[in-house]
C-alpha cells in the first residue's frame, strides 16, 4: 500500500471515531483545513463518499462505516506491533490512555503517577476523567479504573487501592435546621446532593449496609446534582444538603468541624479501585511497567 494511502486512512479513522473534524484535527496535530483536504482527496481517489457532514455533526456513510470496522482494527494491530518494539529499548516507552473518576485520578492515580513519570520519562500518560461506566474498548482507551463491584468480567484487572468507605456528611448550618438521619431510609426526607452517572443517565444510589445485614440502596433527592465529586463537596460545605463522599475526601473537613458525619454505622467498606484492561495490552512493556507501579501492596 502506498504510504499516502496509509496516512489518509489514518486521518479518516480519526475523524470517523471522533465524529468531529475539530477533535480529530486537535488529536492528530494538523489544521482542520488540511484534514478536510485529506478526506476529500481520499474520497476522490476511492470514488465514493466516506463521511456525511452537517453543520452539527460528522458521521460515516455506509461505505465509511465498512471501512472503519474492517480497516480500523487492522491498523490498530499494526500500531500495537510497533508499540511492542519498545521492548528493544533500554527503557519502557509509549503513550497510555487511562479512564478514571475524578476521585480516583486525584487521590489514587496521581500520587503514584507523579513518581512513576519521573522514573520513566519515555512513558506518556493521558488521563480521561470519567465518572460514568464508559466502554474503554469502544473509546479506544488502554485501561480504565473502577471499583471492584463495577468491573466487567471479561477484563484483566489489578488492585490499585485499599478498600473504600463512603461517608454521609452535611454542614453544621444544614444539620442545625434538619435533624440528623438515624437510618438510611430517613434520607428521603432530607435535601441531598446528587451525583449523576453520565453513561447510565441517572443518579448514583447511596449504598449502605449494617453489620451482617443486607445492602440498602437509597435514591435521594435535592436541589442540586453534579457529575463531579469536588463540586459536591463545595455544595455540602455551603449547606445545600447532605452529601455521599469517599471517606478520605470527607475526613479532613470533618476534623476541621466544617462537615458533620451521620449514619456512620451504616457505612461499610467496599472493594477498592482496580485498573482493568483487555488482554491485548499485555504485550506493551510501558503498560506492564505502569500496572506494576500502580499495583496496591
Amino acid at each position: 500500500m502506498p504510504r499516502e494511502n496509509l496516512n489518509d486512512l489514518q486521518v479518516f479513522l480519526s475523524v470517523a471515531r471522533e465524529r468531529s473534524f475539530t477533535r480529530a484535527a486537535a488529536k492528530i496535530g494538523i489544521s482542520q483545513s488540511a484534514l478536510s483536504h485529506t478526506i476529500r482527496h481520499l474520497e476522490s481517489r476511492l470514488g465514493i463518499r466516506l463521511l456525511t457532514r452537517t453543520t452539527r455533526a460528522v458521521s460515516p456513510t455506509e461505505a465509511g462505516e465498512r471501512l472503519l470496522n474492517r480497516v480500523g482494527p487492522l491498523l490498530d494491530e499494526v500500531d500495537a506491533h510497533i508499540d511492542a518494539l519498545s521492548e528493544l529499548r533500554d527503557k519502557p516507552a509509549g503513550t497510555i490512555r487511562l479512564s478514571a473518576s475524578d476521585h480516583a485520578i486525584k487521590h489514587i492515580l496521581w500520587p503514584k503517577l507523579r513518581t512513576i513519570l519521573h522514573q520513566y520519562p519515555d512513558i506518556k500518560v493521558e488521563l480521561v476523567q470519567d465518572n460514568g461506566l464508559t466502554d474503554i474498548v469502544t473509546e479506544r482507551l488502554d485501561a480504565g479504573v473502577r471499583m471492584g463491584e463495577q468491573l466487567a468480567k471479561d477484563m484483566i484487572s489489578a488492585r490499585i487501592s485499599p478498600d473504600i468507605r463512603f461517608a454521609v456528611v452535611g454542614a453544621p448550618s444544614y444539620l442545625k435546621n434538619n435533624p440528623a438521619p438515624l437510618h438510611p431510609r430517613d434520607l428521603v426526607s432530607h435535601t441531598c446532593i446528587n451525583n449523576r452517572l453520565p453513561t447510565l443517565g441517572g443518579f448514583w444510589p447511596w449504598e449502605f449496609q449494617e453489620k451482617d445485614g443486607p445492602e440498602i440502596k437509597i435514591r435521594v433527592d435535592g436541589q442540586l446534582a453534579f457529575n463531579n465529586i469536588f463540586n459536591i463537596i463545595e455544595a455540602a460545605l455551603d449547606g445545600f444538603g447532605l452529601a455521599y463522599l469517599p471517606e478520605d475526601l470527607a475526613l479532613p473537613y470533618i476534623s476541621q468541624g466544617r462537615l458533620v458525619r451521620v449514619l456512620e454505622k451504616w457505612s461499610p467498606y467496599w472493594d477498592g479501585y482496580y485498573i482493568y484492561y483487555p488482554s491485548r495490552r499485555q504485550s506493551s512493556p510501558a503498560f506492564l511497567t505502569l500496572i506494576e507501579s500502580l499495583r496496591y501492596r
